[in-house]
């Protein structure tokens, strides 16, 4: 029997969902939304908190300070609220609701903006509000998942090691890209370990971290408004873009039988899907995407009929059909 005593100890499941009944090929889903946290984000979390605590600068007056979407923000409330530490979520009106509520919930401070910076966007406005505090204030600590070594390591010895444990065969593997932290921790682990599995970063449209024009984008958990300084393209095998409509109607279709997840998992799906689509026609390739969380976060957003009429066309409300192939 498994025990955790805090919630921020790592929660190293073997569970993988095969998603093939929902998109017509064999993808099996690593979830990581079973942890405490509630997303793979708690092992970022809990490892750029340990580094910060190790700092000879941290001390009782110290206040973390940090941006997310929600998952990460999520995530570090609860290593906080465990650690006895204060924190400050830095967000925007992107954020889901629920995911505000739950780190308010845990006693974190949330500050929500409005405003996007004229060049950067949401995500630049969140990072000035954080260097404003830290200009005027030595309390402030930042943790910086955008440039934090500790974010990527936690993935090459925890989320990468695990993997490649449980399937050794792996052939590819489908990683979404926010800070690059989990695209970059596996794909320096499987690089050093000398197997051969192929990593394929899943990209939302809109955002620039692969050298594409910025454009709006609701959803989030993935992509970003900066190149994030934490990627490295030469170690990612392929990228794959994935429209915010397509999400929804992936999410969608995940749901029709039975299996909820957030809009993260519905990109990453459906980016491989397309990818396999275009190189494994016969469905040969052991296939993994990593599932960051489940979509009762969303519930208000992708699984609300509403919001999607108003965000995007009709054809956002249909199940993708699916073109099943032979699994071996």
């Amino acid at each position: 029997m498994g025990v955790l005593s805090s919630p921020y100890e790592d929660f190293d499941s073997d569970l993988y969902v095969d998603a093939s009944s929902a998109v017509g090929r064999r993808i099996l889903l690593k979830c990581e939304g079973l942890n405490l946290g509630g997303s793979i984000k708690m092992r970022s979390a809990a490892a750029m908190i340990g580094a910060a605590v190790a700092n000879s600068t941290f001390d009782d007056d110290s206040i973390l300070v940090e941006s997310s979407s929600g998952n990460l923000g999520i995530a570090l409330s609860a290593t906080a609220a465990s650690m006895g530490l204060r924190f400050v979520c830095v967000t925007d009106i992107r954020c889901n609701r629920s995911s505000i509520h739950a780190m308010r919930a845990m006693g974190a401070q949330v500050v929500v903006l409005d405003e996007p910076d004229p060049i950067g966007g949401l995500l630049l406005a969140r990072l000035n509000w954080i260097r404003a505090r830290l200009a005027e204030d030595d309390r402030y600590i930042w943790l910086d998942q955008y440039s934090n070594q500790a974010n990527w390591q936690a993935h090459y010895h925890r989320t990468a090691a695990g993997i490649h444990r449980s399937l050794p065969d792996l052939d590819v593997l489908f990683v979404g890209v926010g800070t690059g932290g989990t695209a970059m921790g596996c794909a320096r682990y499987f690089a050093d370990s000398g197997r051969r599995v192929r990593v394929v970063a899943v990209d939302p449209v809109g955002s620039v971290a692969f050298g594409h024009p910025p454009q709006r984008r609701l959803i989030p958990g993935l992509g970003a408004g900066i190149v994030p300084p934490l990627l490295d393209r030469d170690l990612i095998d392929d990228v794959v873009r994935v429209a915010e409509a397509d999400t929804v109607r992936m999410c969608r279709t995940l749901a029709s039988r039975g299996l909820l997840f957030g809009g993260s998992t519905g990109t990453v799906v459906h980016g491989a899907q397309q990818w396999l689509e275009d190189n494994d026609p016969a469905g040969e390739l052991l296939a993994v995407a990593i599932a960051p969380d489940f979509g009762d976060r969303y519930l208000d957003t992708i699984y609300n009929d509403a919001w999607v009429l108003e965000n995007f066309c009709p054809a956002a409300l249909e199940p993708l059909s699916t073109r099943f192939v032979t699994i071996p």
